[in-house]
Order: C-alpha cells, then sequence, then structure tokens
C-alpha cells in the first residue's frame, strides 16, 4: 500500500511535534504525516527533566548564550548556527508559555531560571523537574488543533526512498498488523532522536536506538562528529535514571569518600556547574584513584541535597526525590543519592545546516538525530531541548515551503514490495544460530568498557575489532517469531543492525581523532589539538564500512581559547 503526504515527519518527540506544528502552520492546505514506532507521549523527550535555555532576562544576553554555548562546544560548534540559535530561544520560550506550558514561577508570576552547568547566567526555564513531560504535552494538545495533521502511530520506518539526490518517501512497518506501506512524499523531516542504547549504562529510553541516523547513512547522506558522545554526571545507580543537572543548579553538592567537595580541584569557579564533560571526566578521575564508594553495581559517588530542605526539594526537584526513593531505596532528604557518569547524548548526527537542510534535496533533520553543529564536542544542559524546539520549527517551515513550490515525483518501481521482501523473507527469515540479545549486550559492555570517557588507541582498535565481529555474526541471527502482528522480536533485530552500524562510526571515528576535546577524552592524545582537529568528521556509508572525511568549523567572532572554568 502506498499513502501520499506532501511532509512527513519521522518522529514524534520534541522536535517531531514542533515539526509538524510548524509545518500545519505554514501550510494550511499540505497533508502532514507525523509517524512514529511509540505513541507520541512515550517519546523519550518526556524524559527531560532540569530546564530549557533561553536569555530572558536582564543582565543575560543572547550573545552570552552564544559564547557560553561556543566555548562549551570546545570550539567545535558552528558559531553561525549557534548565534541563530540563540537569537531564537527567547520567542520559543514565550511561545510554548503561550500555548499552557506551566513553567515554574517566580515571586513576580515570571518564568523563573535556575543555573545550569557551563552557563554564565540562570537562563534554564523549567517545570519543577519535569519539563521535558509539560512541553511534550503542552505541544501534543498544541497539534490536535491542527486538521492537517495525520497521525501514524507504532509505524517502524524500514527505510528512506531517495533516487537522484531527491528524497520521495520512505517505508514503514504498521507494527499493528505487519503491513508495510509506502509513505510517498515531497520532503521528509528525520526527528528521531539519539543512539544512546549503544551504552549498557544510560539515561535513555529502551526506544532510543539512532534509527534515523542510520537510515539516513545508509541512503547515503554523512553523518557529522558521531565521535562525540556525552556522559552526564549524575546516573542513578542501578537503574542509569537521570538526575538532572537542576539538582546541581539548586546548589546540590558532589562529595567523595572522604566527604570533599572534590569540583574544587578541577574546576574552583564552577565547581558542580562546571560543563558536563569536564565534572564527568572529574568524578571518573575520583572514582579511579579510589575516592569513590564500593557497591554491588560498581563504584560511584554521592550527590548531596540534604542541606536543600524538604520543602525546596518537593517543590523544585519531587521527580528526583520519588526516583531516587523507588528505584535506589535513597530518600534525598535523609541522605546523599549514589550517582556516576552515565551516557546521556549524542552530539553528533545527520549532517544539517542551519536551516535543517541535509544534502539531499527535500531531506531535512532536526533535534537530537541531527548535527547542525551547535554543541560541537560538548553539550550545555538546556540547549537539546531548546535545540528541538528552534530547529524543529525551522525544519518544519521550511519542508512545508519546501513541499509548497515542489510537486511529486515518481517512486522507482515496485519500491515497497522489494521492501517487504527485504524485511519479511530475508530479514525475518533468518534462523541462524545468533542470539540477538547476546549481540546486543557484547556491543553495550564493549562501548561501554573501551568507548567512554577515557579513550586509548589499544582499546578503540579492540572495539572496533570487536563490533566488526559482531556485524558479521548479526547476519547469522534467528529470528524465532515469525508473525506479523506487533513482533518485538523482528523490530529488536532491526534497532541492533541500526546500533551496530552506528557504533562502528563512533569507534572509528573516535580511533581517528588524535586528540582530546569535549566529550572525546584520548588518554594516549590529552591535549586540544587545533592545528590538525579543529574540523568536523563526517562519515559516509561504504559497503566495507565507514569512509571518514573532515570540514572545516563556522567560525565568525570567537577564536579558541584554552577552556577553563
Amino acid at each position: 500500500m502506498i499513502v501520499q503526504h506532501d511532509v512527513t515527519i519521522v518522529g514524534a518527540g520534541l522536535a517531531g511535534l514542533r515539526a509538524a506544528i510548524a509545518a500545519a502552520e505554514t501550510g494550511e492546505k499540505l497533508s502532514i504525516a507525523l509517524v512514529s514506532k511509540i505513541y507520541p507521549l512515550r517519546s523519550h523527550s518526556v524524559c527531560a527533566e532540569g530546564g530549557t535555555g533561553a536569555a530572558l532576562r536582564e543582565g543575560d544576553s543572547i550573545e552570552l548564550h552564544a559564547w557560553d554555548t561556543v566555548k562549551g562546544s570546545d570550539f567545535l560548534g558552528d558559531q553561525d548556527a549557534i548565534e541563530f540559535f540563540c537569537s531564537q530561544a527567547p520567542k520559543e520560550a514565550i511561545l510554548l508559555e503561550h500555548w499552557g506550558c506551566p513553567w515554574s514561577r517566580t515571586d513576580q508570576g515570571l518564568i523563573d531560571q535556575r543555573p545550569f552547568g557551563g552557563h554564565s547566567f540562570p537562563r534554564a526555564c523549567y517545570a519543577a523537574d519535569r519539563t521535558g513531560f509539560h512541553e511534550m504535552h503542552t505541544l501534543y494538545e498544541r497539534s490536535l488543533m491542527y486538521d492537517n495533521i495525520i497521525r501514524y502511530n507504532e509505524y517502524f520506518v524500514t527505510s528512506l526512498i531517495i533516487e537522484d539526490n531527491h528524497i520521495k518517501g520512505l517505508t514503514a512497518i504498521d507494527l499493528k498488523n505487519g503491513e508495510m506501506i509506502g509513505i510517498h512524499s515531497k520532503a521528509v523531516i528525520l526527528a528521531t532522536g539519539g543512539a544512546g542504547r549503544l551504552y549498557e549504562f544510560t539515561t535513555y529510553s529502551y526506544t532510543v536506538t539512532g534509527d534515523g541516523m542510520a537510515l539516513a547513512y545508509r541512503a547515503g547522506v554523512p553523518l557529522k562528529d558521531m565521535e562525540f558522545f556525552q556522559f552526564h554526571p549524575t546516573g542513578l545507580l542501578p537503574s542509569g535514571i537521570l538526575i538532572t543537572e537542576g539538582a546541581r543548579g539548586e546548589g546540590g553538592y558532589l562529595l567523595n569518600n572522604k566527604n570533599e567537595r572534590f569540583m574544587e580541584k578541577y574546576a574552583p569557579e564552577k565547581m558542580e556547574l562546571a560543563p558536563r564533560d569536564i565534572v564527568s571526566r572529574s568524578m571518573m578521575t575520583e572514582i579511579i584513584e579510589g575516592r569513590g564508594f564500593k557497591g554491588p553495581y560498581g563504584d560511584y559517588l554521592l550527590l548531596d541535597l540534604r542541606h536543600l530542605g524538604e520543602e525546596r526539594i518537593e517543590e523544585r526537584l519531587p521527580l528526583i526525590r520519588e526516583a531516587s526513593i523507588k528505584f535506589s531505596g535513597v530518600d534525598p532528604v535523609e541522605e546523599p543519592i549514589p550517582v556516576r557518569p552515565v551516557a546521556h547524548y549524542t552530539m553528533g548526527g545527520v549532517h544539517a545546516n542551519m536551516h535543517t537542510e541535509t544534502p539531499v534535496k527535500g531531506l531535512y533533520a532536526a533535534g537530537e538525530v541531527a548535527c547542525v553543529s551547535i554543541h560541537g564536542a560538548n553539550r550545555l544542559g538546556t540547549n537539546s531541548t531548546m535545540e528541538c524546539l528552534v530547529f524543529g520549527g525551522v525544519a518544519g517551515s521550511r519542508a512545508a515551503e519546501f513541499a509548497l513550490k515542489n510537486d511529486f515525483e515518481a517512486l522507482p518501481k515496485d519500491v515497497v514490495a522489494k521492501e517487504e521482501s527485504r524485511i519479511f523473507d530475508d530479514f525475518m527469515g533468518r534462523d541462524g544460530d545468533e542470539s540477538i540479545a547476546e549481540i546486543r549486550d557484547t556491543m553495550r559492555s564493549t562501548m561501554e568498557s573501551k568507548v567512554g570517557i577515557f579513550r586509548k588507541g589499544d582499546d578503540l582498535k579492540e572495539a572496533l575489532r570487536i563490533i566488526k565481529e559482531l556485524k558479521n555474526r548479526f547476519n547469522n541471527i534467528q529470528i524465532s517469531d515469525k508473525g506479523r502482528v506487533f513482533n518485538t522480536d523482528l523490530t529488536s533485530a532491526l534497532e541492533l543492525d541500526f546500533m551496530l552500524e552506528l557504533a562502528e562510526i563512533v569507534v572509528l571515528g573516535a580511533l581517528k581523532r588524535e586528540e582530546s576535546r569535549g566529550a572525546h577524552y584520548r588518554l594516549d592524545f590529552p591535549k586540544r589539538d587545533d592545528e590538525n582537529w579543529l574540523k568536523h568528521t563526517m562519515a559516509y556509508y561504504t559497503e566495507d564500512g565507514p569512509r571518514l572525511e573532515y570540514i572545516p568549523v563556522t567560525i565568525t567572532k570567537w577564536e579558541p581559547v584554552e577552556r577553563k572554568y
């Protein structure tokens, strides 16, 4: 079956919903498909906790926000895109308020803002510690106003249809009945989020498997800067659930087993509110040098909120208290929370410019799936949710304008039938002796142990060997469930196929980048090397593995300097 829509959006989290609204408002007569492999309100965006960054106050400025972002990126962010992003952020925060987002308030009734790591000013707009949840509900409810948004909930996208460097649509499985459909479109927006499930200890939902990145990569679109993976300082033990940076923004302390606030050794000015790469490395150094606590789930440190008092914790951090009690048996009012750094954000992604345009005509990318690049080598907290809002809006408007100016182009012959045969005959027909779960667990443990916060050449070479071996083993997997209705065995295999592809790119990019910058820290190359490595990594698909090329970073006004906090 083939259906036709002017614009198709893949992913229905913050970026996807914002894009759908923007497209619907740009072209009232356009037909807009919103495709999600889960129900939209289960998207990982609801897990965002601490805040959304925007320069709203006297004393703050768009230029200061931009400088903080450039410095935070370790000068790998494209400065034209960063300046644009920061200029649009205040408009998006206020627009969300007008649409009903229940921002936390000051005593004067203004949107309240809390401090966040790497920022020179308190600019994190927040809704207690459920910011993403409330932003998602606000956008979802707003999207229901537009009759021209047609929803495809629980559809799994398997391929992009690109011909002569033009996007023509995509193929997807209706998970409810197993039917393969083609969606014929003038424009497609990827808004599928990151790839955090490459790692073992992670804040990501189980659904965040890098689908959009792998789909684009296999269709010939380059991925950019995939070696840069952010580790958030405070993942709750043993689950990995995020303990928001907002907890430190409210005044929480990090402590080692000597009861020391050790961050004064590493970032004496910013302390616990240094950028995430610096805090995470500092924490791991404390653990490696024996100043962590021993536990059944590995070594950890403590996040102490007790001095904030129960009233403040209940007002500002109720979710953190609830999660700590339920998943770690610790009430932060009474005792410190056990934490350690955790995989949290994909700085790299689909190569796109500041207008969200990819190299393929009619294909756009927004949110974490994209690399615009505003985050460079390290993302500042609060810039991710705002990135989804700003660039989701840009992508929706641009794609709608493109659709209004262009006609549908003919689909390749039998494209849906061929994809159906690939998935349901070849892929699902595999009956080997390899376990999907075992391959996935080995991939994640390899990424965790060899491609983590601290990296070195020998480990990366071994990781690359293991990932290549896993890709070969994957060809001999067994898919036990041969049915078509909600076949989670099949979707797990498809997701693992995507993740193995991306893991190879992450490892190869990290191996080739012989310097330390932002979240990429090489023990064998511990210095930043602007002369040789102030450039973006571009990964192109070949049958033999990724081909890497490099392009320059855009610098407008801020030349690289030493990064101190």
